[in-house]
């Protein structure tokens, strides 16, 4: 039994050691930007992805693992607000496509324009929705992601212009010659004249197909003639837009006609004719503001809708003011309290599953908690204890390392004393008990430092599977080596032993 605790110890620190080695010679920085990974969310939403808890695959993710499957850095939503480089308060938040949300227990992605996405819950899905109305706390730059400083941007189909690592919103800057005009949003009105200008986005996989490109053969846009033409100078007449000549010509004064019409339609207003021609024929295309009744009604309906839209912002904010916080206690089930119990591990008070349920070993760890952290021992997570168990000033659990002491000085205890006061072993019993007992202090001893280099070994390891298959194979190979190694050891230096031992038995007889 004392052998095969050795070797197994030594098969264990093999094991680290090489993994170690290996890992630290591997490369696990993402490579992504800002506007890919806010193109990745979209795309996550468009396509309908389902929220699965511990989900990090494309197509099946939970709130991290929709960061994580497009960065492959940290897994959970607390280290990825951790490893962060920069972050701040949602009421500080800045123009920067890609950023990463966090509220305590939930993570999601700022896709600009006001707009966030995030992995919600099994019933939800992958949300989109006003930034402002999912209680948000902080805002973070992912780590390993990089974010524009300066030039333009394409980000789902629109075209945003960074000065100083954010994009500019409702001013107008003139580049190369040309002024554009950006929107509230941030949205250029027109496409920039050098299109080349833009960054390289070779990681984006947004699966978007609507992009409109003035290079469409189809599209009819300054210089264009014939039939198509006259059909559209026709309807931009029919809606006000347009007085000029119908003649079959796409000029200025068609171009400028259409950029009104796309403007009045909350389209892209660069003048081109593409897909959205089938908004123009459509029939509840806006008319121009031209003082007749039926632009008179367009105008107050769309007044109506942006003063119901005010109402229905104020009332979110309202609603989110109004949120307290909701306690748990045993029997309650929520990804919450999953990661609750793995900040109760960390600070050594839980010991079973993290598995989102509320049971008698997390109400015990969490009375555990309360009690040492001086909090009234209710097992109940109230706000005040949840807060005290993410702060960083939160006492973690000496009481088990003190007892794990204790249990290691039981194991090594004398030969047990019998009535006349002699031990019931012979002196050469009692030296091997000694003997027994120290190598078994030892191996203990080293099983639970061996336990604790692999907790940390293992901990920051996050293996990126589409990359790293071979550093994976190498690791595979050079442990399989490492431990063949050893055991031959092993096996050898105990055979001399026996056989020493079994010849100084048999010189003993002989005398």
């Amino acid at each position: 039994m004392k052998v095969l605790k050795r070797i197994i110890t030594l098969m264990l620190i093999i094991a680290i050691i090489s993994t170690v080695v290996v890992c630290s010679t591997v490369s696990f920085s993402a490579q992504g930007t800002g506007v890919g990974l806010a193109e990745w969310a979209l795309n996550a939403y468009n396509s309908g992805w389902r929220y699965v808890y511990g989900g990090a695959t494309e197509g099946t993710v939970d709130c991290s693992g929709l960061i994580y499957t497009y960065t492959q850095c940290e897994r959970c939503g607390d280290p990825q607000l951790y490893a962060s480089p920069e972050t701040g308060s949602l009421s500080s938040l800045p123009n920067i496509h890609g950023l990463g949300l966090w509220q305590p227990g939930h993570v999601g992605v700022y896709v600009g324009s006001g707009m966030a996405v995030d992995a919600r819950n099994e019933s939800a899905g992958v949300c989109y929705d006003s930034v402002w109305s999912h209680g948000w706390t902080y805002w973070f730059k992912v780590n390993g992601v990089t974010y524009p400083t300066n030039g333009w941007e394409e980000c789902n189909g629109d075209y945003f212009y960074y000065e100083n690592g954010e994009y500019i919103t409702d001013t107008s800057r003139t580049i190369d010659g040309t002024t554009y005009y950006f929107d509230s949003l941030g949205a250029s009105s027109t496409s920039p004249d050098d299109v080349t200008l833009l960054a390289d986005d070779s990681n984006n996989d947004s699966g978007s197909s609507d992009k409109k490109s003035s290079n469409d053969s189809s599209a009819l846009k300054k210089g264009s003639t014939g039939d198509k033409v006259i059909e559209l100078q026709e309807r931009l007449a029919e809606l006000g837009y347009y007085n000029g000549a119908i003649d079959g010509d796409f000029g200025s004064q068609t171009e400028q006609a259409f950029k009104d019409f796309q403007t009045a339609a909350g389209l892209t207003p660069d003048g081109i004719a593409g897909s959205d021609v089938d908004y123009l024929f459509a029939d509840d295309a806006p008319f121009a503001s031209t003082g007749s009744d039926d632009s008179e009604k367009v105008e107050e309906e769309t007044q109506t809708v942006e003063e119901v839209e005010e109402v229905e912002e104020v009332e979110e904010i309202e609603e989110k003011e109004e949120v307290t916080f909701s306690n748990y206690s045993k029997g309650d089930y929520s990804d919450e309290i999953a990661l609750i119990q793995e900040r109760l591990i960390s600070l050594g008070y839980f010991a079973g599953d993290v598995d989102g349920s509320f049971g008698s070993n997390t109400e015990s760890a969490v009375k555990a908690f309360q009690s040492a952290n001086d909090l009234e021992a209710t097992g109940v997570i109230d706000e005040n204890t949840y807060n005290a168990i993410f702060s960083d000033d939160a006492v973690a659990n000496t009481v088990e390392e003190e007892t794990e002491k204790e249990t290691v000085k039981e194991t090594v205890r004398p030969a047990t004393p019998v009535a006349n006061g002699r031990t019931k072993s012979s002196a050469k019993s009692k030296d091997n008990t000694k003997e027994t007992e120290k190598a078994d202090e030892n191996s203990t001893e080293l099983e639970l430092k061996t336990n604790e280099l692999s907790s940390k070994a293992l901990s920051g390891l996050s293996l990126n599977s589409k990359h790293n298959n071979f550093g994976f194979l190498f690791w595979l190979i050079a442990v399989i080596g490492l431990l063949t190694v050893a055991l031959i050891v092993v096996y050898f230096i105990e055979r001399k032993k026996m056989r020493t031992a079994t010849g100084k038995h048999q010189v003993k007889r002989i005398k």
